[in-house]
């Protein structure tokens, strides 16, 4: 297995929204942030000889990061158009021998059948609701996590935690892993009044 940081170095290369959408909540996710995510996943077996679920994939960090660790397959479900293309540029860049999917779709309403039996790790970056007009858009992503997942791993907005844990207890999950994560975000939206912003967030494993 690479190291956590050859991974890293791998993503680093993945470009990220040429032309971000507000209402999408469409910010990259780190290579740092995924590296370790995905190493994560791997080290507690769920991602090789999986299928990977990226749900709001955006431009396929972490769908691409999974595509390095031996999965099965991985499918990046995403709405935005330029963001898929995107993806499909990255997924050259980074030169997985995964099997990668991209399908436009919604991923709160997912047009999925998996019917065999391996197991489904998903991973995302969901809008963290922060919009006005798409307050709790993080609990539709977990809506559709609960319907196909056997073990999910997310990052939410800073404080999520009472919400995840109250979520996952009534669809019958577990809640095993929580950790804080600091990232950086360049500036991407004219109402941003800073170049660059220190973003806290939370990551969640869960097992459904």
């Amino acid at each position: 297995m690479a190291t956590k940081s050859a991974l890293e170095a791998q993503l680093a290369v993945v470009a990220g929204f040429e032309n971000p959408k507000v209402s999408l909540e469409q910010y990259p996710t780190p290579p740092d942030l995924a590296a370790h995510l995905v190493h994560l996943a791997d080290l507690r077996g769920d991602i090789e000889g999986a299928t990977i679920l990226d749900l709001g994939s955006g431009t396929g960090m972490l769908g691409l990061g999974a595509a390095l660790r031996s999965p099965a397959r991985v499918v990046g479900v995403e709405l935005d158009d330029d963001a898929l293309a995107t993806a499909t540029d990255n997924a050259r860049r980074v030169g997985a021998s995964a099997p990668i999917d991209w399908i436009r779709a919604d991923a709160t309403r997912l047009p999925l059948c998996l019917s065999d039996d391996r197991q489904v790790t998903v991973l995302m970056n969901p809008p963290f609701g922060a919009q006005r007009g798409n307050e709790h858009a993080d609990r539709a992503f977990l809506d559709s996590v609960a319907s196909v997942a056997d073990v999910s791993y997310s990052v939410h907005n800073e404080g999520s935690k009472e919400f995840v844990e109250s979520f996952v207890a009534d669809a019958g999950g577990d809640l095993t892993d929580a950790f804080q994560a600091t990232f950086d975000l360049d500036r991407q939206f004219d109402f941003h009044d800073e170049d660059r912003r220190q973003l806290d967030a939370e990551v969640f494993r869960i097992e459904w």
